[in-house]
C-alpha cells in the first residue's frame, strides 16, 4: 500500500519559503505542522510536477501545485506494556489521564519502561493515527514522577498541535495542591521581603523569577533573575494545620509550566513542599504543635506533597472548552486527615 499523497495549491502572495508556504496553504484537516512539513520537505517527500523539492527555502509562486507525500505512521520503538489506566476522558484525539505518583511518564535511560507512555500504547492497541510521523502518543506536557495528577495526551497530530500551541501560549488552566511547610501569609513581613514574590487581590502570592539549572547540581533547578526560563506561579493558602500553623494546602496555579516550578517557587518562597527530598529541606513541624500520630504521619510521607488536580483546555479538534477534576490520591487524603485530626 503505497503512502497518500496531498496535493496543495499555493494561494495568493505566499511567503518567500516553500515550507511556510505550504504551513499557510496546507488543509487544516492534514494536521501538517511547519516542523512535520519540514521533514517531509528534507527528506524528499515534496514535489512540484516531477521536481523533488529538498530545501525548505526553496521559492514558490502563487498557483503551485506542490504534492506531499505522508508517510504512514511507523510503529514507535517502545514497547507496550499492559498496566492499568485511570482514565477521566478519551476521545479519536485525546486521552486525559490521572497518573498515580511513582510513575514516570516517558521512558528514558535509567526507566525504559513502566512508564505512562507504556501503558498508553497497551491500551491504544496500534489505533494511533501518528504524532511526527510515529504511531505514539503525544506527550505535551509531564509531571514528575512522585506528583499525582491529571495529563492530557494527543493521539492524532492535529491534537498535538493544537495543545502544543495552547501550553506554548499559556492559555491551559493547571491548578495543583501541594502541602507546604509553614503558612504563607501575606502579612508575613519575611515573606514580603523576598525577591520576586508580590501579592494580588484574593489573598493572592505571585512569585516571578526565572528558572535554570543549579549551578553546581545539574539534576536540580533554582532560581535567578535575569537568566533561564522565565516563570510565574500564583499560591493561595486553602486551609492550615496545626497550633501555630505549622503547615498549609497551597493551590498552585501556573502561569508558566517549567521543570519543577512549583517545588522550586515555593521552597524560595520559604515554603517547602512535605516529602521534597530534592527542594524540601530538613524543615519539620515542631512538637506539641501537631498530635503525635500527625508528626508520625507527616515524617513517613515519603514523596513531594503535590497533585495536579485541575486542568483545563480548549479541545484541540471541536473547539470546546474542558475542564477535569481529580480529588487528592489516598496518600495525601490521609497525611491531611490527620493533621487535621
Amino acid at each position: 500500500m503505497s503512502d497518500p499523497t496531498l496535493s496543495v495549491t499555493i494561494g495568493a502572495s505566499p511567503p518567500p519559503r516553500l515550507d511556510k508556504a505550504l504551513a499557510r496553504d496546507v488543509p487544516e484537516e492534514a494536521a501538517l505542522s511547519r516542523t512535520r512539513l519540514m521533514k517531509l520537505i528534507e527528506s524528499g517527500s515534496v514535489r512540484r510536477g516531477d521536481e523533488v523539492l529538498s530545501n525548505p527555502k526553496a521559492t514558490v509562486a502563487e498557483g503551485d501545485v506542490i504534492d506531499v507525500t505522508v508517510p504512514v505512521a511507523t510503529p514507535s520503538h517502545i514497547a507496550a506494556e499492559d498496566m492499568p489506566l485511570d482514565i477521566r476522558y478519551e476521545d479519536d484525539d485525546l486521552i486525559v489521564v490521572m497518573k498515580p505518583a511513582g510513575m514516570v511518564v516517558h521512558p528514558a535511560p535509567g526507566t525504559p519502561g513502566g512508564t505512562l507512555v507504556n501503558a498508553l500504547l497497551h491500551h491504544f492497541g496500534g489505533a494511533l493515527s501518528g504524532v511526527g510521523g510515529v504511531g505514539r502518543p503525544g506527550i505535551v506536557h509531564r509531571i514528575d514522577k512522585d506528583t499525582s495528577g491529571l495529563l492530557v495526551v494527543a493521539k492524532s497530530d492535529r491534537a498535538h498541535h493544537g495543545l502544543a500551541d495552547q501550553f506554548a501560549a499559556h492559555r491551559v488552566e493547571r491548578a495543583y495542591q501541594a502541602l507546604v511547610y509553614g503558612y504563607p501569609d501575606i502579612g508575613d513581613p519575611r515573606l514580603r521581603g523576598v525577591r520576586g514574590v508580590s501579592f494580588e487581590p484574593g489573598a493572592v502570592i505571585r512569585i516571578t523569577s526565572d528558572l535554570a539549572r543549579h549551578k553546581t547540581d545539574r539534576q536540580k533547578q533554582a532560581v535567578y533573575f535575569g537568566h533561564g526560563k522565565h516563570a510565574i506561579t500564583r499560591a493561595r493558602v486553602l486551609e492550615g494545620f496545626g497550633k501555630p500553623a505549622q503547615l498549609a494546602l497551597v493551590e498552585c496555579r501556573l502561569e508558566t509550566g517549567r521543570t519543577h516550578q512549583i517545588r522550586v517557587h515555593m521552597a524560595h518562597a520559604g515554603h517547602g513542599l512535605v516529602g521534597d527530598p530534592v527542594y524540601g529541606g530538613k524543615r519539620k513541624a515542631a512538637k506539641g504543635t501537631l498530635s503525635e500520630p500527625a508528626l508520625t504521619a507527616l515524617a513517613q510521607f515519603s514523596r513531594q506533597a503535590l497533585h495536579a488536580a485541575v486542568l483545563g483546555f480548549a479541545h484541540p479538534v471541536s473547539g470546546e472548552v474542558v475542564r477535569f477534576e481529580a480529588d487528592l490520591p489516598d496518600d495525601m487524603a490521609g497525611l491531611i486527615a490527620e493533621l487535621r485530626a
